[in-house]
């Protein structure tokens, strides 16, 4: 069997990743939402996400409010695809 990627094995990080799949990309606030996670958690899974490089993080303002807004990377793309076909193994799909 294919070993599940640990890094997006995570149910908040796989949320993220989901979510920026079906996306252009996304702000802060709206993955907070559509997640439902404290902003603390969010940032440090966005952060751990970034780190591995699989998803872009830009950060800047909207008027003087700061925002940030988050973006897969191909790197990122692949990982999710594979742990995506790693899972249907284990569900024999």
């Amino acid at each position: 069997m294919k070993e599940l990627d640990p890094l997006l094995h995570s149910q908040l990080r796989l949320a993220v990743m989901s979510i920026l799949m079906n996306v252009e990309q996304a702000d802060f606030v709206y993955l907070k939402e559509k997640t439902e996670s404290t902003a603390g958690n969010l940032s440090i899974q966005i952060e751990k996400l970034s780190t591995a490089g699989y998803i872009s993080v830009e950060k800047g303002f909207s008027g003087k409010k700061p925002r940030t807004v988050c973006q897969v990377t191909e790197k990122g793309r692949e990982a999710f695809e594979r742990y995506v076909e790693a899972l249907k193994t284990y569900l024999n799909l």
